[in-house]
């Protein structure tokens, strides 16, 4: 094992490596809890995303530790499920719905045309064309818009409906009221005490620097749920089994005639374009939190595989029934925990796959504790915000609109799609009047052209 993981030669061994891979564990296993909850609303079974997402992150994260000896681990990406949710319920109210099964297509192809972008170093250019604004913009946009999933689906948020009433977003909770548009929830709804309960708890544990702080916050909040009588314990369990049913995983659950009769190209290119980022950034920060970037090349190398093993996770979680398999930046966990090699990962992958026995577990845990995760990990996202030049309107006003647009328009593609035609426009304007020297790669301008065409011919549909 130390020879086959190049343990010495990493300055770990096997003990260090295997508690940093059960650390990395607990950091992310909140997954199992929070994504079916997240992409069962879209018509996708509870049972079925509890093991596609148990067998995706083991799957792929074993075969990052094997493949690529990295100590990173993969799972369905918060934010990404999100948005794969939020278009097959939006898609409802319009004349097009979208099934969770195109919706799934859409996660595949878009898995493909990563891995193309991967073997063809495309990828790359693509992250070199987007200013570093807009890819920090891009981070906190989605952390805004994971922490609205968690406020609506606790009711610590609910939305007025009045002159409103016509608003796409139907999944929201709505009461009648005309002076604002957003409101409290009523302190009076046990979800929403259990919701703020459960951000006090994981919020001290962070403070406090527990490793696993969102796992052990929502389990608190479960037994606290089970002992109030919040949580019914028999009729939760009810038909449910320690034996995973694998009947219930929807594979090569797809619909391609669907995805171009209905025409998810846009869907497509955002689950792509967000996945690139999200994953560049995550390979990027914990190989340098891990020192394999002290060998520049070497470290380039690494993350090149590491990126292939990604893009093949994301058609792969989407065989399975999942959305968007992605690396986790929990992964830093594992890391600060002594984590150098693969065996971290694989450790982590052999937790996740032990954990399809434990669905009946997973299943008493509320939507409250998992919507405090989902708020929780909005303001780990945030952080990337004191990495944009506010002070600078050509990098501001886009990464503004960026990260604005996605939370209150219920749409990350909205966000991007503005925040590149804004930088475009405003650089250009600025490089144009001598008021500075903007670099504007010519695949920002392609990307500009297609968006305005977008919502100029198709309305932004």
């Amino acid at each position: 094992m130390e020879r086959f993981f190049r343990l010495k030669e990493l300055g770990t061994n096997v003990r260090t490596e295997i508690m940093a891979g059960l650390t990395t564990f607990m950091t992310m296993a909140y997954i199992l809890a929070v994504n079916p909850i997240i992409l069962t609303p879209a018509g996708l079974s509870w049972e079925g995303v509890f093991l596609a997402t148990a067998l995706a992150a083991g799957i792929f994260t074993i075969a990052m530790g094997l493949f690529v000896n990295f100590p990173v681990a993969l799972a369905p990406g918060m934010g990404l499920n999100a948005y794969f949710a939020s278009v097959v319920i939006a898609s409802q109210a319009t004349g097009k719905p979208i099934s969770a099964s195109m919706a799934l297509t859409a996660v595949f192809i878009s898995g493909i045309i990563f891995i193309i972008l991967t073997v063809t170093q495309v990828r790359q250019m693509l992250i070199t064309a987007v200013p570093d604004s807009l890819k920090h913009a891009i981070t906190v946009g989605i952390g805004l818009f994971i922490a609205i999933i968690g406020l609506k689906n606790s009711g610590l948020m609910t939305i007025v409906v009045d002159s409103f009433s016509d608003i796409p977003q139907k999944s929201f909770t709505a009461v009648s009221g005309a002076e604002t548009v957003i409101v409290l929830g009523s302190f009076h709804n046990a979800e929403v005490v259990f919701t703020i309960v459960a951000i006090v708890l994981i919020a001290l544990l962070m403070v406090l620097r527990v490793p696993g702080a969102i796992l052990f916050g929502i389990i608190a909040t479960t037994i606290i749920a089970i002992i109030t009588g919040h949580v019914n314990v028999s009729e939760v369990l009810e038909g449910k089994t320690w034996v995973p049913n694998f009947s219930e995983l929807q594979v090569w659950h797809f619909d391609f005639a669907g995805v171009f009769e209905v025409g998810l190209i846009t869907v497509i290119l955002t689950f792509t374009f967000v996945e690139l980022f999200d994953t560049f950034g995550t390979l990027v920060g914990t190989a340098n939190r891990a020192g394999i970037m002290k060998d520049p090349e070497k470290g380039k190398k690494k993350i090149g595989k590491a990126m292939f093993v990604d893009a093949i996770g994301v058609s792969g979680g989407a065989v399975l029934g999942t959305s968007t398999v992605t690396a986790y930046v929990e992964s830093s966990a594992g890391i600060a925990q002594g984590g150098r090699s693969g065996l971290t990962a694989v450790t982590t992958g052999i937790c996740f796959l032990l954990a399809v026995f434990l669905s009946p577990l997973v299943a008493l845990v509320p939507g409250s504790a998992t919507a405090a995760a989902l708020i929780i990990v909005g303001v780990l996202m945030m952080q990337s915000v004191k990495e944009i030049d506010f002070s600078d309107m050509v990098y501001a006003i886009p990464a503004f609109f960026t990260l604005a647009l996605m939370p209150f328009t219920y749409s990350i593609a909205n966000g991007i799609s503005f925040g590149i035609v804004l930088y475009v426009l405003l650089a250009a304007v600025a490089n144009l009047f001598g008021k500075g020297k903007y670099n504007i790669h010519w695949l920002m301008w392609i990307l500009a052209i297609l968006i305005l065409g977008r919502y100029i011919f198709l309305g932004g549909e």
